[in-house]
């Protein structure tokens, strides 16, 4: 009986005058939706000689392991987002440290910012994100059942710099080391 309503706002791919790219833009006002990169936040958190792990309760990889880490949020920096992140995920209070590793996503369209933490306290217990959260020795690392590229990198750059108060950021290992890594688990 009732005509639909036109469709409004962004809804045509083409590459906008003085653009490089496809982008989504709105044939009526000229209006260009820009969809950028999201930044991930988290951290490498100990305790004395154990680091915090956490058990995704959550896709993507439901049941494995990774670090305390997540979407950036607006209005907060980035050491308040991966303290947020770490209390979110494990109810841990941290002290952000420096930035351990700036990680390029490309295929997923991420930037993720690690960085060094201790823990306030040793207590910690799951989040609603989290299955189970621990702390573990590096020999007592599930390294099979780590759930992302991202969390075997950090560990390896937290494990390798130890003892070193200050560090030049880490970046995406070569794809021959990753690799290598990959085919370690």
């Amino acid at each position: 009986m009732y005509d639909d309503p036109p469709p409004i706002g962004p809804r045509v791919r083409c590459i906008p005058p003085g653009e490089d790219r496809e982008r989504l833009q709105c044939p009526d006002c000229g209006y260009i939706a820009y969809q950028n990169p999201l930044i991930v936040v988290g951290s490498v958190a100990v305790w004395e000689d154990r680091i915090l792990l956490c058990r995704r309760a959550i896709p993507p990889r439901k049941g494995y392991w990774t670090l305390p880490a997540g979407f950036m949020e607006e209005h907060e920096t980035t050491r308040q987002g991966a303290a947020r992140e770490a209390w979110e995920e494990a109810r841990a209070r941290i002290d952000v440290g420096g930035l351990l590793a700036i990680y390029d996503i490309p295929r997923i369209s991420q930037v993720q910012l690690i960085f060094r933490a201790h823990l306030v306290t040793p207590e910690i217990a799951a989040g609603p994100e989290s299955e189970e959260v621990g702390l573990f020795r590096w020999d007592e690392i599930p390294w099979r059942d780590i759930a992302f590229p991202t969390v075997h990198w950090s560990l390896r750059e937290h494990h390798a710099r130890l003892g070193q108060d200050i560090c030049i950021p880490a970046v995406n290992p070569p794809p021959e080391v990753a690799a290598r890594w990959e085919t370690m688990l």
